[in-house]
């Protein structure tokens, strides 16, 4: 019997949707603050990321010891975003990375000068690395593992070289490295490369290097491969989850046009995105469920002979289209990057699926923000059970499913 229930929280990636979680955590803390919290008080045993999810992931890490003051110093990015915080939005970079990565494609056969330097991606996302340096706080970070008031952080990311998916995990717990069919984990000091990795939206930004056992191998986005999103969590020990979303899970349905148009190719970008940051998610809740409503006809004695368990799930996802809101909000792009962007039809409606990932702008952040407190608001008696006695039930918007591992 385990002595002590482990709370983990999972943020997936998604671009710039990662402001969704940013009022998901606000709403939570401000509904517990309320039953008598103290606003300091982590709640969070466990934090796991990917993608945009891991940056947010590890700055709450880095300042575990006071909730309050790492949500706040989160908000505050998440709530004054510029684009060229995150990548390179004047004109001069968006010609050197996309204008050129773009003609590559369509002309490389032709500019035999760019064979052997070519551009690595639509976008240059160094300034990225400052707004992080700014952010985190990694001795801290190892000072909070240290000291028991986190008990792991864990973030995810894949590897173009390899070819297979990684979850890098700091603790200062014995939890030994696991291993499944192309994907493992490995444990590691975490720091600005790996969450460089984790974010590198595949095509949008660059690879990024890490060091894996002796070798060099450049990584991209965790989202992509990774097949079971809240495994990480349940490896380190979570016996409950808070899984914050991104999209999909409760939006309404597309309506779609009878005379639909050839796609865009911002359109069909856009669809692969989603299957890469927001399909694996829905699939490991399935499996999971099934898991779970096995277990529940198990006995006891044969509950004792496998080593699953069942995990209770508090899964919280936007109950309105992302897209739909970020094509409200892409004509606050820099002009370059609109215009950039629109050669390729993302700035129309069809195709604002791929700009929903890459709107780092107030304007779409803080509605995301606003529409996250408003779905934790609407669900706040299945928060204050979540974090209160175990009740075994998992809320995917307005649905309750029982029984879940």
């Amino acid at each position: 019997m385990r002595e002590q229930q482990k709370t983990g929280l999972i943020l997936t990636g998604g671009g710039a949707r990662a402001a969704y979680q940013v009022g998901v955590l606000q709403a939570v803390s401000s509904i517990l603050t309320e039953t008598g919290w103290a606003p300091e008080r982590n709640p969070f045993d466990i934090i796991c990321g990917t993608s945009a999810g891991a940056i947010n992931a590890t700055a709450l890490a880095c300042r575990a010891d006071n909730f309050s003051e790492s949500l706040q110093r989160i908000s505050q990015v998440w709530e004054h975003f510029e684009v060229e915080q995150v990548y390179r939005a004047d004109s001069l970079g968006v010609l050197r990375s996309g204008a050129k990565w773009l003609s590559l494609l369509s002309f490389g056969w032709l500019l035999r000068k760019w064979h052997a330097h070519p551009p690595n991606a639509l976008l240059d996302n160094t300034p990225l690395v400052t707004l992080l340096h700014r952010l985190l706080d990694f001795p801290r970070l190892d000072k909070v593992l240290a000291d028991g008031v986190l008990h792991a952080l864990a973030v995810t990311a894949s590897s173009y070289t390899a070819g297979h998916h990684i979850t890098f995990y700091q603790t200062s717990a014995d939890i030994q490295p696991w291993r499944r069919m192309q994907r493992f984990a490995l444990q590691d000091q975490i720091g600005i490369d790996h969450l460089l990795a984790s974010s590198a939206i595949p095509l949008i930004f660059p690879a990024t290097p890490i060091y894996c056992d002796g070798r060099r191998e450049y990584f991209g986005d965790g989202s992509m491969r990774q097949l079971a999103p809240i495994s990480p969590a349940i490896h380190l020990g979570a016996d409950k989850v808070l899984v914050v979303g991104a999209g999909r899970l409760t939006e309404p349905p597309r309506e779609i046009n009878q005379s639909a148009r050839y796609p865009s190719i911002a359109q069909i970008a856009g669809h692969a995105m989603s299957s890469i940051f927001l399909d694996s998610l829905a699939v490991d809740i399935e499996r999971l469920n099934r898991v779970n409503l096995t277990l529940s006809f198990l006995t006891e004695e044969q509950k004792a002979k496998t080593p699953l368990r069942p995990i209770e799930m508090l899964i919280i996802a936007p109950s309105q289209r992302l897209d739909e809101i970020a094509s409200r909000h892409v004509g606050s792009l820099p002009l370059p990057v609109r215009t950039l962007l629109a050669g390729i039809g993302a700035t129309e409606i069809r195709g604002a699926a791929l700009a929903s990932y890459l709107l780092f702008e107030a304007s779409y952040t803080r509605e995301l923000i606003e529409l996250g407190k408003h779905d934790t608001f609407s669900h706040r008696a299945d928060v204050l059970a979540f974090f209160g006695p175990k009740n075994g039930s998992i809320q995917i918007g307005e649905k309750i499913v029982h029984g879940v591992e």
